[in-house]
């Protein structure tokens, strides 16, 4: 691996296509634990980071309570404040806990889902190169078009937390 953060870890999973969920035949999601220090002003050192990298059209919110993904573009979520369990890769994917300081990047196609969250919890949500974004639910009726749209999604120019040094731009994945 590249880099990790300096207080934390670096985590790849990998997802199967399970029918509904295409998640991502070639790249991993990344967990970055501990990405950025905790600070009273997280949200906006996320998006400064993210911005600074490239990754913009950014938002503050949580996860959808209901599987979805995204097939025209990648997607980091910067954890702002609180905490949440998020299921990961459709139903059959796996439950991952993230906490304030911590980074998802996920490959378009992965699928994603609070399955729970704190009162507090806010995400901050961004996309390579201010990439607008669709929101599939895993019908089976898109799921080829999806799949296609996958494929040709770019890969990013740079990781959305540590540039050209991260894990991100998954060459080599």
């Amino acid at each position: 691996m590249k880099n990790a953060p300096a207080g934390g870890s670096t985590e790849l999973r990998r997802f199967e296509d399970d029918g509904r969920i295409p998640n991502n035949p070639k790249l991993p999601l990344v967990i970055y634990k501990l990405a950025l220090p905790h600070s009273d002003h997280l949200a906006k050192d996320f998006e400064k980071r993210f911005a600074e990298n490239g990754w913009t059209n950014s938002w503050r919110n949580g996860v959808f309570t209901y599987h979805h993904f995204h097939s025209n573009t990648h997607e980091v979520l910067g954890v702002a404040q609180g905490r949440a369990r998020v299921c990961f890769g459709g139903e059959s994917g796996e439950v991952l806990a993230l906490s304030a300081g911590d980074v998802a990047i996920l490959p378009a196609g992965t699928g994603h889902k609070c399955e729970s969250a704190s009162d507090d919890f806010l995400v901050v949500g961004a996309y390579p190169d201010g990439r607008d974004y669709d929101i599939c639910r895993g019908d089976p009726a898109e799921h080829d078009r999806a799949v296609t749209r996958i494929a040709h999604v770019p890969l990013p120019k740079k990781d959305p937390v540590f540039g050209h040094h991260g894990v991100v731009v998954w060459q080599g994945s």
